[in-house]
């Protein structure tokens, strides 16, 4: 296990469910990449919001497999998969659904009878998301907080697992409606897909212009894959790790004492206590993925761009200076030290011991 007290928090129950989320993890892999070729790390990041229950939101320009990736990716997990295109005429009831009057042809009553809408599924991949006007960016979002839509005051739990993955493309802007960040911050990752190296294209010109075409197998189903997210959350976090995360999150907040210089002269707002919650979360379900039932440091580090990245605000002076969210949030990462004498206790037993 590599940490013992981990290893003694764990149920051997919980240690065999872990063996197998590391066996499924790898296969899930295996079969993507008879259909997708490179994007290892979108790949690893999507999952790691699946299994932490998070959203993702998907940035990249067209052509480079979202959809594809997506819809294998709930073939491969045996879950419910629906696309749906974000236009400007899109209307809530459209994603939601709607009610229909509805006669009964034996007693010739009428009433009202629900339609389900297509976010009636388990995996959802919103395309093009910043399309569609702030009523109906409302209707998804809503529905991804609470897990459950209202019609005609009847309250509808959606299925479980329940994942939406929203896609963004970066180089056209007119006509959109992008994403307030209030909004924004109800993904959990920002996850940029970018283009392939040269020898990935060069398979991709291989496989894709073949006849030939690849059958993917299912891994997990819906049960194991809730099961796992309840797993999730039992990982143990030490210490030092939540102050880890908790002093990269308050570090990037212009008005609290920890912001170091750069993030006062670079960044209008920093992250909230939502952010702190996904570095967390995102941690250990990183930490699962790779065989572990205990969350360190360096997976808080390997979840913070995509955690971070949509709720780190920079100004006009890092605007104009070419400075990026993820290049303030490399310079967070090599000034915020990983650890701290005093980082192995809470704060309440510091008080209680000082």
């Amino acid at each position: 296990m590599g940490n013992p007290a981990a290893a003694d928090a764990a149920s051997p129950d919980d240690l065999k469910a872990l063996e197998n989320l590391k066996t499924a993890y790898d296969a899930v892999r295996t079969e993507l990449a008879k259909v997708i070729v490179g994007q290892e790390e979108v790949v690893e990041q999507i999952l790691i919001a699946i299994f932490a229950q998070g959203h993702c939101l998907l940035e990249g320009v067209p052509g480079l497999a979202k959809t594809l990736m997506v819809s294998t990716l709930a073939r491969s997990l045996h879950l419910l998969f629906n696309r749906i295109q974000f236009t400007p005429d899109l209307m809530p009831s459209d994603i939601t659904g709607t009610e229909v009057i509805q006669e009964n042809k034996s007693t010739g009553e009428r009433g009202f009878r629900f339609l389900s809408g297509p976010i009636f599924s388990n995996i959802i991949l919103a395309d093009e998301i910043n399309r569609t006007p702030p009523k109906t960016q409302a209707a998804l979002l809503e529905a991804m907080q609470e897990r459950q839509v209202t019609i005609g005051g009847q309250r509808h739990t959606l299925p479980s697992p329940f994942f939406v993955l929203a896609t963004q493309n970066p180089i056209e802007q007119e006509g959109t409606y992008p994403l307030p960040e209030a909004q924004q911050d109800r993904f959990m990752f920002k996850v940029f897909v970018r283009y392939p190296g040269y020898d990935e294209e060069y398979r991709i010109a291989e496989t894709t212009t073949a006849t030939l075409t690849a059958q993917v197998k299912e891994v997990l189903s819906g049960e194991e894959i809730i099961r796992l997210q309840q797993l999730v959350r039992r990982v143990p976090a030490a210490p030092h790790v939540i102050h880890y995360a908790l002093r990269l999150v308050r570090a990037t907040r212009v008005h609290e004492g920890e912001a170091p210089a750069f993030i006062k002269d670079w960044v209008s707002w920093g992250a909230g206590p939502r952010g702190m919650q996904y570095l967390l979360l995102g941690g250990k379900a990183r930490a699962m993925l790779q065989g572990r039932f205990f969350v360190n440091t360096d997976d808080i580090k390997a979840v913070a761009h995509p955690v971070l990245r949509h709720r780190v605000i920079t100004n006009f002076n890092a605007e104009s200076a070419g400075i990026s969210p993820d290049k303030v949030i490399d310079k967070l990462l090599e000034e915020v030290p990983a650890r701290r004498q005093g980082d192995d206790v809470a704060p309440e037993l510091k008080r209680a011991f000082s």
